[in-house]
């Protein structure tokens, strides 16, 4: 159950209009790190190796989607899917070359048919006290994207960066490149908007404990506590400072070539329910109309 040239999910971009404003929720209230700061960008890491698992960079608009960035297994991984993205029918945006930006390695960007913008890299750096901490996140678990085309956007994942179908619901698709059951999910709806960010926490006391530090500072929970069918992870979901969604999650389940796909009629709650344990309310309105709101910034064939 794993891609051929990806080895996992290492960081997620945004434009924020507030760089001050990203820096102090993002490490006073979610608990991550400066890796370091630019100008017009601020990279915090986690606990984990990865150079840094956020980007923030400063904008004048809403927030928005700059790329999602993976990591290869190999540098020969990076032509393969350079060529792969091409005959999937996306775009090649920016080719192979060294990467300026912090973490650095090397690196291709591309596009997919509805504009979502994939960052891949190699030989980045990352940090030798990588551990895990209480009440901190270690490194991602996973993004989410919304897509109004399941079947055509799994096809490019599949085809072009290797990933499999792990399960799939009524309402998400969850793909897999290593060891985690889903890295990247798709979001079965009418728009191609991030529907969430998760981070992993050491464990299910922190993430309880990061929804209460959460809700102290005016964050409430938009639903959680639960644990979810696919991945069997615990979770918390928020929303930050400009309207994106985040979660915290743990106990992400580990799979190997052994697991069966599930499909919708296999993950199914009794009335009531939205979760394993049966005590978590449904998603908020508030976090519904979030999920909806953050776009990957435009390019020239994607106005």
């Amino acid at each position: 159950m794993s891609s051929p040239w990806i080895n996992s999910l290492r960081s997620v971009a945004l434009n924020v209009p507030d760089l001050a404003r990203a820096e102090a929720f993002y490490t006073d209230v979610w608990h991550l790190d400066v890796a370091e700061r630019r100008d017009d960008a601020l990279y915090l890491r986690g606990t984990g190796a990865d150079h840094h698992l956020l980007s923030l960079h400063r904008d004048g608009g809403p927030c928005a989607i700059r790329h999602v960035t993976l990591r290869a297994r190999s540098a020969d991984a990076l032509q393969a899917v350079a060529e792969a993205a091409m005959s999937a029918g996306g775009h090649v945006l920016q080719p192979i070359a060294p990467l300026a930006a912090p973490g650095g390695g090397t690196g291709l960007t591309i596009r997919d048919p509805h504009g979502r913008l994939l960052q891949v890299v190699h030989g980045d750096a990352q940090h030798a006290d990588a551990h895990e901490a209480k009440d901190r996140p270690s490194r991602l678990a996973h993004v989410v994207l919304n897509t109004h085309d399941v079947p055509a956007t799994q096809a490019f994942f599949e085809q072009a960066l290797g990933f499999r179908l792990a399960d799939r619901t009524r309402i998400m698709a969850f793909l897999n490149c290593n060891s985690d059951h889903h890295s990247v999910a798709l979001g079965d709806t009418d728009n191609d908007a991030l529907n969430h960010i998760a981070f992993v926490m050491p464990d299910l006391e922190s993430v309880m404990r990061g929804g209460g530090r959460l809700k102290d500072a005016g964050h409430a929970i938009e639903w959680g506590p639960g644990r979810h069918g696919p991945g069997d992870n615990a979770f918390n979901y928020f929303i930050g400072p400009f309207g994106e969604v985040i979660e915290y999650t743990a106990e992400v389940e580990q799979i190997d070539d052994s697991y069966v796909a599930g499909g919708p009629a296999d993950w199914t709650w009794p009335p009531g329910r939205v979760d394993q344990w049966g005590i978590s309310q449904p998603p908020s309105a508030h976090l519904k109309e979030a999920q909806r709101q953050v776009f990957f910034i435009p390019t020239p064939e994607h106005p």
